[in-house]
């Protein structure tokens, strides 16, 4: 078992992904996986950046205990591959209300309620997951479960303004799975809203997140009621006093990746780009002596900044997996590279619209298959590249 006293630490090194893979439990996961103090594997931010893949992730765990596709381990991995599926077809949608929740788009605020923000709403599992989520750049799926519905359905707030919020403090943010889960959340990407209360918080949050005397300690149906009521807006008044400070969120890398384009780095060279979200070796089948040169794409930056804490998480890995590092718009990255022999780069949604005019794309060895049609749901998606195990299993496998 991981250490808890070091799981929330971070270290962005390969060895530290492959040391929580060995720990990695897969029946104590799946029995404990809902508590705060579960058996999780920790495992996210090196996935999300690359460190790791899912794929890899899965081989080294089945290579030492039985799994097979219908476990809970191999499901989690799969949401953030059905997320994806449902971004690739979709596009931009994803960060518009795909249909109506419970009340109309109009009916909610686009103001970030300052008490939340400084954890001192008067809710501990709220106040407990800001302080955490600021501390760390990590929380527990149901952590980020109840401050999402909290804020949707308690404090009437858009679910897009708390989906940026989150996703600029998280080490693994990754679009898809962030805003399609606060969609999910609140009921605009699925068929009814998350709804939690005081009592769900006892059953899987320790004493300090206990919640008793609170806007949450009501029913689920007075929960229901409020989530629909327009009228009940900012229930919570807060705490007096400044809080805790909220993190500042940057487009531009510390400055050990400052480097600005440079067309005599790369002449006559082969060079593999690495970028925030492929944060590894080369593949091996390219030339052992190819430039390893980490991008910081400032297109992508200026719309999405980061905290600090995940800056510092993805420099310190880049510049273990790179012999060095340029920042800056795409057209100057484009542009500089052109003097190569050859680059190439792992295929990234994230990068979809700059990357391909950069480098050719190498498609990354997925765990799951594709499914050609898009799936609304995560349990249409399931039934699809779940229904041959065989299949799965040694397609999984294959190098």
């Amino acid at each position: 078992m991981y250490p808890r006293s070091e799981f929330q630490r971070f270290p962005a090194t390969h060895a530290e992904a492959l040391a929580r893979i060995a720990a990695v439990d897969v029946d104590r996961y799946g029995a404990t996986r809902n508590a705060l103090d579960g058996a999780v594997s920790g495992l996210s931010p090196y996935i999300t950046h690359g460190i790791v893949t899912p794929r890899q992730v899965f081989n080294a765990i089945a290579s030492r205990q039985p799994i097979g596709i219908q476990h809970k381990f191999v499901a989690e991995l799969g949401w953030r591959c059905f997320y994806r599926h449902v971004w690739k077809h979709h596009g931009d949608a994803i960060f518009r209300s795909m249909h109506q929740g419970p009340l109309p788009d109009a009916d909610y605020s686009t103001e970030f309620p300052d008490d939340v923000r400084h954890a001192r709403s008067g809710v501990p599992a709220i106040d407990q997951a800001v302080r955490q989520l600021y501390a760390t750049g990590y929380l527990h799926n149901h952590a980020r479960l109840w401050l999402a519905s909290y804020l949707v359905h308690v404090r009437k707030l858009h679910w897009r303004i708390g989906a940026d919020w989150l996703y600029g403090n998280l080490l693994d943010g990754d679009l898809a799975s962030n805003h399609l889960s606060w969609q999910w959340v609140a009921g605009t990407g699925s068929s009814k809203p998350y709804l939690f209360n005081a009592e769900n918080v006892e059953r899987f949050g320790s004493s300090d997140w206990h919640s008793r005397g609170t806007a949450i300690d009501i029913s689920y149906e007075a929960m229901e009621a409020l989530a629909r009521d327009a009228s009940r807006r900012d229930a919570e008044p807060g705490q007096l006093g400044s809080g805790i400070p909220e993190p500042s969120l940057s487009s531009v890398p510390p400055g050990a990746i400052s480097s600005a384009p440079a067309p005599n780095d790369v002449i006559d060279k082969d060079v593999w780009l690495v970028h925030p979200w492929s944060l590894r070796e080369p593949p091996p089948h390219l030339a052992p002596a190819c430039l390893r040169l980490g991008v910081i794409v400032s297109d992508f930056h200026v719309r999405w900044p980061w905290s600090g804490r995940r800056w510092d998480f993805v420099t310190e890995a880049m510049l273990a997996t790179t012999d060095r590092c340029w920042h800056g718009d795409a057209i100057s990255l484009e542009v500089a590279l052109r003097g190569a022999r050859s680059v190439r780069s792992a295929a990234e949604p994230h990068l979809l619209e700059w990357l391909p005019r950069m480098a050719q794309i190498e498609p990354v060895a997925e765990l799951f298959p594709e499914v050609g049609e898009p799936c609304a749901s995560f349990s249409k998606w399931w039934a699809h590249v779940s229904k041959n195990e065989g299949l799965f299993a040694s397609r999984a496998s294959a190098s």
